[in-house]
């Protein structure tokens, strides 16, 4: 069984394509930076604890393969998923020690070519298909949208391992969207009850843009740069070390367990891990 297009939506198709697109240009830019590792830094440490730089490259190889199988071969991927669920929680640090002692031009060379693959096959995928995953079920686009928050959010690690400071660009909507529709998949995860009142997120850029979601009039707010938003909601930083204003104790409690990506309940960054994210226009 697969995924591939029959008769689509083009509105759909139209929105896949986008996806997509800045999925390939997402990509792009985590290639330059690796493009500029010199000796040792593969083996850096990164902020995720016990992961190097080439273990963040590996897990996004890995993981691109199992989106493609996904697509392409149901069965196939529900073998992979539940091999690596008898691991527990712990199954992507597994991944993680497997593929480690690659050596890091083959490790390259295996996640330029399973991401070229996979934006291949995003691209022919019918875009209202329900994919299998290692958490919920998802759509073929918010599956492309995933992939896309996942590179950025490893992206960042690598960055900050390497000392590099990224200039955000738009495809962060897609990141901080993602964050907003986890609302009630964070709180479940945590096995918490999911609030039914409303929270309104409002985010801007440097550049004046102002994203919104949720009621305007709703108590619960969380307001400030997008940026920090992203980096809160795939707990690349405490919301504590961010310029995030958030009010009510739902908006609160959310924000202390967001969590955009699927897996067990992340243990997020410590408080003063880092100095707020830098302000740069967004592109």
């Amino acid at each position: 069984m697969s995924a591939r297009t029959g008769a689509t939506s083009p509105g759909k198709a139209a929105i896949r394509d986008q996806v997509v697109a800045d999925l390939r240009a997402e990509s792009a830019d985590l290639i330059r930076i690796l493009d500029g590792l010199v000796d040792g830094d593969w083996a850096r440490l990164t902020p995720a604890e016990g992961w190097s730089v080439g273990d963040q490259v590996t897990h996004l190889a890995f993981f691109d393969d199992s989106t493609r199988l996904a697509i392409t071969d149901v069965e196939a991927f529900a073998a992979q998923r539940d091999a690596l669920l008898k691991y527990g929680d712990e199954f992507p640090d597994v991944v993680a020690e497997r593929y480690r002692p690659l050596p890091e031009a083959e490790a390259r060379s295996w996640f330029e070519r399973s991401r070229a693959r996979l934006l291949d096959t995003f691209a022919d995928a019918d875009p209202s298909a329900r994919l299998p995953w290692f958490g919920p079920d998802m759509g073929v686009i918010s599956s492309a949208t995933a992939r896309l928050m996942e590179t950025w959010a490893h992206g960042q690690d690598i960055a900050d391992a390497l000392g590099i400071e990224r200039v955000p660009t738009a495809r962060l909507r897609h990141v901080a969207d993602l964050g907003v529709r986890t609302f009630a998949f964070a709180f479940q995860l945590n096995g918490r009850p999911v609030p039914e009142v409303p929270v309104h997120v409002e985010l801007r850029t440097v550049g004046g843009e102002v994203w919104t979601w949720g009621d305007p009039h709703a108590d619960d707010r969380v307001t400030g740069p997008a940026l920090d938003f992203c980096l809160a909601v795939t707990q690349r930083r405490n919301p504590a070390d961010t310029g995030l204003t958030i009010s009510g104790e739902v908006a609160l409690e959310w924000m202390t367990i967001a969590q955009a990506y699927a897996g067990a309940p992340g243990p997020g960054r410590p408080a003063g891990w880092a100095h707020v994210a830098t302000r740069s226009v967004v592109r």
